[in-house]
């Protein structure tokens, strides 16, 4: 019997959840996603100091050795590189969670890191640009889509995002599973088999929407926080996964069933479409994705902050 990871690969593109190489390299995902947290975390492992000095030099290559907004950018990008020297497919690169609610900006700092990532001598093909699935983030998605430049929408936690993502053309969304259980549970959810959870239901419903009004945007759930939750969405065009379980997939010889599958969706939400209004409306309306959108972007921003003052430092003592 094939693992429970092999016989998901079936079905389901597997992409690693994580920045660090080595296991990046072990694991062998098709893709993988980077974050601003990631990223830190990457710059503080002693193993990985070596791209913080690539990052200076790129950054002095393009004329921006002393400016701090360049010198991440150029770190991100060659942390993105470094990981698709382990992975056949796709990495994802963020923009600043900052700019979340500025779409001209985005787009400008999209536009940015593919022309280091071009210095670099990367196909752009096999980048995608993450922003925030906020209004702003995902018209700058409409935009850079347009210009050839593909995007993942993340921090998607409900439908309404996910619909205006896909109308806009997005080609990938990053729908979250674990923080929106985390958010029901810490008030009084008590979850007794995986299919009354939130997260899992979430996706699914983002899931055979999307496919019932055959929209290609690709549907990658993420943030997991058990193997229940990834087994109850086998079959999802993709899943990012923590090292952790994906390791746990690997050694369990289990049956998995598939669960998704776009050849059998049921028509859900056909008519949904979203313009400004409705789309403001449904996140004032809906706590949930309200406080976690609101929350997820707090986090990449304290994280970029985080690397900025890292870099800062690193350099002064250089």
């Amino acid at each position: 019997m094939n693992s429970k990871r092999q016989q998901l690969q079936q079905w389901t593109t597997v992409v690693a959840d994580t920045g660090d190489l080595e296991m990046i390299a072990a694991l062998a995902p098709h893709d993988a996603t980077t974050n601003p947290s990631l990223l830190l975390a990457a710059a503080r492992d002693q193993r990985y100091r070596f791209l913080l000095d690539q990052a200076r030099e790129l950054a002095r290559e393009m004329g921006n050795r002393d400016d701090l907004g360049w010198c991440c950018d150029a770190y991100a990008c060659v942390a993105g590189q470094a990981v698709l020297e382990q992975i056949p497919g796709l990495v994802s690169t963020e923009v600043d969670a900052r700019l979340s609610f500025d779409t001209v900006a985005m787009v400008e700092k999209a536009r940015r890191l593919m022309a280091l990532y071009r210095e670099l001598g990367v196909d752009s093909s096999r980048v995608l640009i993450k922003t925030a699935a906020t209004w702003e983030g995902i018209q700058a998605a409409r935009t850079l889509e347009e210009e050839g430049i593909r995007c993942n929408l993340t921090l998607v936690f409900c439908l309404e995002q996910a619909v205006a993502a896909a109308e806009a053309g997005a080609t990938l969304i990053s729908p979250f599973v674990g923080r929106i259980q985390d958010w029901h549970v810490k008030r009084g959810l008590n979850i007794e088999h995986i299919d009354q959870d939130p997260g899992v239901e979430s996706v699914r419903r983002i899931f055979h929407t999307l496919k019932s009004r055959g929209l290609e945007t690709i549907v990658m759930g993420a943030s997991f926080r058990n193997v229940e939750q990834i087994q109850a969405l086998s079959g999802c065009d993709r899943l990012t996964i923590s090292p952790a379980l994906l390791e746990e997939l690997a050694s369990d010889d289990g049956q998995l069933t598939r669960r998704l599958d776009p050849a059998q969706v049921e028509p859900a939400d056909s008519r949904i479409t979203m313009n400004e209004a409705a789309f403001r409306w449904s996140l004032n309306d809906n706590p949930m994705a309200t406080d976690l959108l609101s929350d997820g972007i707090r986090r990449f921003a304290a994280d970029q902050i985080a690397l900025e003052d890292l870099l800062s430092a690193e350099e002064i003592a250089a």
